[in-house]
């Protein structure tokens, strides 16, 4: 079983926010490692809620896409909820995929130099109070590095197992091993049912391997072959057929899957694989979100 508490995706949800902060205060309860909130429903007013509603477990957004408000506009807000919290607010970034763009209606330059721009002039900005640690959403080395130089943490969503220890080699030894903060989002679906655990994932993973970037990083990680038959597929406008090269071997690599034991065995492989806050992502083969995150508090009760 892990050593310590995975921490938890919890999504704010439209008529279910005031439920969902209780959930937050549940998660803390039980002393979950932190709350961990994707880009979907307003993560950063989410965040605001839960410094003002929790007291003790760190929360982050995971991530909040650099275009989404101005940098100005980011570190007013941030530095609010670091003050407010006490410090447990960490500002989650990242430069998030090419069909979130289309919604915002921007045009993104180039990730490693956006990236590292936002967060000079983030960091500049010193008239608001103190601003917060800042997590830098990876995947490949180069903006791994760039995590490490410029970020006081990184953060993985849907990483190979196998290959996370090669990707955080070349970050210092002194992050690896000290306060620099390493997490993974993990989409986890807790159930004896093994093979509706990895249906689930494969319904929830078909638009990551539709994007770029996911293919190249999960080629870096050994899946080259089922990487390109993916790409066959889209360019063939076969998208129906992508769910077939989502096989056992690369879900059981980026996902959990399986009963409780299982899934705490499986956040102690990550931690043992230098991952310090793996990040359960729950999903449910019988229900919704609710539902799954109280598996989620089920499967970690003992």
């Amino acid at each position: 079983m892990a050593s310590t508490l995975p921490g938890i995706s919890i999504i704010s949800t439209p008529r279910r926010r005031r439920l969902t902060v209780e959930i937050a205060q549940e998660a803390e309860r039980r002393k979950f490692a932190g709350i961990f909130t994707p880009s979907t429903f307003g993560n950063m007013s989410f965040c605001e809620a839960l410094a003002w509603n929790t007291t003790t477990i760190p929360f982050a957004t995971a991530i909040a896409p650099i275009y989404q408000r101005t940098v100005e506009d980011f570190a007013q807000a941030a530095a609010f909820m670091h003050e407010i919290s006490g410090g447990r607010f960490s500002l989650g970034i990242g430069i998030a995929h090419g069909p979130s763009h289309v919604r915002m209606g921007v045009t993104p330059g180039k990730p490693l130099g956006d990236t590292r721009a936002f967060i000079d002039k983030f960091r500049s900005l010193d008239k608001f109070g103190e601003l917060p640690p800042i997590i830098v959403a990876t995947l490949r080395q180069k903006m791994i590095q760039l995590a490490g130089e410029k970020g006081q943490g990184l953060i993985f969503a849907n990483a190979s197992l196998n290959h996370t220890p090669t990707s955080l080699a070349v970050l210092p030894e002194a992050h690896r091993t000290g306060k620099f903060f390493i997490g993974n989002m993990i989409p986890t679906c807790i159930t004896d049912d093994i093979a509706a655990a990895r249906a689930v994932h494969r319904r929830t993973l078909n638009g990551y391997a539709m994007l770029p970037n996911y293919r190249n990083y999960w080629k870096e990680a050994g899946y080259e072959e089922e990487m390109t038959a993916i790409e066959t597929c889209i360019a063939e406008n076969r998208p129906d057929d992508i769910q077939k090269y989502l096989h056992d071997r690369w879900l059981d690599d980026v996902t959990l899957s399986g009963p409780a034991t299982k899934i705490r065995d499986g956040i102690q492989a990550w931690q043992n694989a230098g991952v310090h806050t793996p990040i359960i992502v729950p999903s449910s083969a019988t229900g919704d979100h609710r539902a799954a995150i109280q598996e989620t508090f089920t499967a970690f009760a003992d």
